[in-house]
C-alpha cells in the first residue's frame, strides 16, 4: 500500500518505531522492506525511536539506521531519554545522522534558528539517566508489564467488548470500542463526562483511529485501576 502513495512529490516519510500509538515493536524483515521502497524511491526516513527502551520482554527494538550503511544514509533518527527516565520536562533530545551531507544541512538550519543549544540539567539527567538508570528502567519495564497484564485481565472479566490491543513496546495501549458501535465522538465524551476519564482520541492519529482510544499505563496501578472501574462502570451497561 505505502508504494502505491508514494509518488514524485514524496521526499521523506516518519517511522514511529516502536509505533505509537498501537504498541507495535517492528521485525527486521518489516523494517528491510520498509527501509528498500524508501532507497529505491529517494524517500528520506524520519525514524522516531523515542520508545526505543520501552520493550515489552519477547520483543527486540531494532534501530532502522542499524540495517545497512545504505539505509544509515536514508534515516534521521530522533531519540531521547524522556521517556525511558521520564525526564521530558527538561527538553533534551538526541539526533543522530550518519549521512555527512544530510548533517551538514540539519546542523545549519538548527544553528540558524538558534535551537541547537542543548538544556544543560537535560544533558546532565540524560547522561545520569543512561550510566546509572538501569536497574530503575528494568524495574520500570516490571511494573508496566504488570499494569498491562492487570488492564486486559480487568477488561476481559469487567467489560469484554472493550478489546486492548497487544502490547509490545512503550507503555500506551490502543483500546478497541468498535464493538460498542458509538460514533468517536460520541466514545470520547461518554469517558470525560460519564467516566471522568480523559483518554486519548483514536481519529487524532489519523484514518483508521474510529472507534479506538489510547490509554497511558505510566502510572501508579491505584490510578489505572480506578480509572478502569470508572470506564467499566459506564461501558457495560451500555447496550442493556
Amino acid at each position: 500500500h505505502l508504494e502505491t502513495l508514494i509518488d514524485e512529490k514524496t521526499k521523506m516519510i516518519v517511522l514511529c518505531s516502536p509505533h505509537n500509538p498501537v504498541g507495535r515493536v517492528w521485525e527486521k524483515e518489516e523494517l528491510l522492506r520498509l527501509a528498500r521502497i524508501c532507497v529505491e524511491r529517494g524517500v528520506l526516513i524520519i525514524a522516531d525511536e523515542i520508545h526505543s527502551d520501552i520493550i515489552m520482554e519477547g520483543h527486540t527494538h531494532i534501530p532502522l539506521a542499524t540495517l545497512s550503511d545504505e539505509i544509515a544514509d536514508h534515516v534521521v533518527t530522533f531519540m531521547a531519554a524522556s521517556k525511558t527516565f521520564n525526564l521530558a520536562g527538561l527538553a533534551c533530545s538526541n539526533v543522530i545522522i550518519s549521512n555527512t551531507g544530510l548533517y551538514d544541512r540539519f546542523k545549519a538550519t538548527v544553528g540558524n534558528h538558534w535551537v541547537g543549544s542543548p538544556n544543560i540539567f537535560g544533558m546532565i539527567a540524560t547522561q545520569a539517566g543512561y550510566e546509572h538508570g538501569k536497574p530503575w528502567l528494568a524495574q520500570l519495564l516490571d511494573y508496566l508489564k504488570g499494569n498491562y497484564d492487570f488492564l486486559v485481565s480487568y477488561l476481559a472479566q469487567n467489560c469484554p467488548r472493550i478489546k486492548p490491543a497487544p502490547l509490545e513496546g512503550t507503555y500506551l495501549v490502543w483500546l478497541d470500542f468498535r464493538e460498542f458501535g458509538l460514533p468517536p465522538m460520541e466514545i470520547k465524551e461518554t469517558l470525560l463526562n460519564k467516566a471522568g476519564v480523559w483518554l486519548d482520541y483514536g481519529p487524532q492519529f489519523g484514518s483508521g483511529g474510529e472507534g479506538y482510544m489510547r490509554m497511558n499505563i505510566a502510572c501508579p496501578k491505584e490510578t489505572l485501576e480506578e480509572g478502569l472501574s470508572r470506564i467499566t462502570k459506564i461501558f457495560a451497561a451500555h447496550g442493556r
